[in-house]
């Protein structure tokens, strides 16, 4: 501001400033600013307690000898009887066998064929061909098993089956074979089956993060002479490393809890000894005959060793590679 003094002169006044105004911080001032993230997250939050969290009550089943005609506490209360149970059958480790291998095989191809799909596809410099092939590759995901199942019967049948009738044609066997009654066969035919399925689904996250990538990196790139595959190798796949990282992660969360649709869908009798996963043997040993406990307890162990792999997971990531999920 500006004042005259007593002999006309212009002078300023020193002014002392506002002070600013103190901004809230901390974890109430974050919520405030956010409220309606938060307030839109409530139904989601509620399903998930419900649909997630509640169950977790029929835990208690494990360690009970569990008849559904009586009430909660008329039950027989048994301890880790169905755990002792369960750890003394020599088919649970046949079976907990098959899991591994299967979900091991899965996690292999079945990470790394959608990485080099996405990336592959990226590079492809027509947008309609570029667009068709992701449309044709992810429809089979809609696919259900029970017609899957039907495709790939038929495509390995011994009757006029495609594979069966290009090996003769090629002369690498002589006569057609039974891929579908031969245990050897059965992991590769639900990776296979399960690649063909699920690759074009699971690269869609791949090419959203590679679109986040910063174009006028390529274009750097280009000006040093890198070539589309020095651009794939240092460009496109350090730029999609945090998604890899944790994909990876909740995958290997998952290697125990690989469900049983497929197997169901595709096994038979003659393969039960390497088709049969945890989720089928607690449904033939436990709940089809009615040993509720015992299905129970083989699930809870299931649920277990799933939170122990991801939380082992995140914590080695952690510490390597510096990404993780929590």
């Amino acid at each position: 501001m500006k004042a005259l003094t007593d002999k006309g002169v212009t002078v300023n006044e020193s002014v002392t400033p506002t002070p600013p105004t103190k901004r809230k911080s901390g974890f109430w001032s974050s919520v405030l600013q956010q409220k309606y993230l938060y307030l839109m997250s409530i139904p989601f939050v509620i399903w998930v307690f419900i649909f997630s969290y509640v169950p977790l009550w029929g835990w208690t089943m494990a360690f009970q000898n569990y008849k559904p005609a009586k009430s909660f506490g008329d039950q027989k209360w048994v301890g880790l009887a169905n755990f002792k149970e369960l750890f003394h059958d020599e088919r649970f480790y046949l079976v907990l066998r098959n899991t591994l291998a299967m979900s091991g095989l899965g996690l292999v191809f079945g990470f790394i064929v959608p990485i080099m799909f996405a990336v592959l596809l990226n590079e492809l410099r027509g947008n309609a061909f570029k667009r068709t092939v992701q449309t044709v590759s992810y429809l089979p995901h809609f696919v259900s098993w029970v017609v899957v199942a039907g495709i790939v019967s038929k495509t390995l049948s011994i009757d006029g089956g495609i594979v069966n009738e290009i090996l003769l044609w090629l002369n690498v066997i002589d006569e057609p074979i039974q891929f579908m009654a031969q245990a050897k066969w059965f992991w590769g035919i639900v990776t296979v089956s399960d690649l063909w399925k699920e690759t074009g689904w699971n690269a869609i996250i791949y090419l959203a993060a590679i679109t986040g990538i910063d174009k006028e990196l390529y274009e750097a790139a280009k000006v040093d002479g890198a070539g589309r595959i020095k651009q794939m190798f240092n460009i496109t796949l350090p730029g999609i490393r945090t998604t890899i990282m944790v994909l990876l992660i909740m995958s290997i969360g998952h290697l125990i809890g690989i469900g049983f649709e497929k197997q169901f869908q595709l096994g038979n009798n003659l393969v039960t000894d390497y088709s049969e996963v945890l989720d089928l043997y607690a449904l033939k040993y436990g709940i089809q005959i009615g040993r509720f406990s015992y299905g129970t307890a083989i699930s809870m162990f299931t649920s277990v060793v799933s939170v122990i792999l991801l939380l082992l997971a995140n914590g080695v990531m952690k510490k390597v590679t510096k990404e993780s999920i929590m």
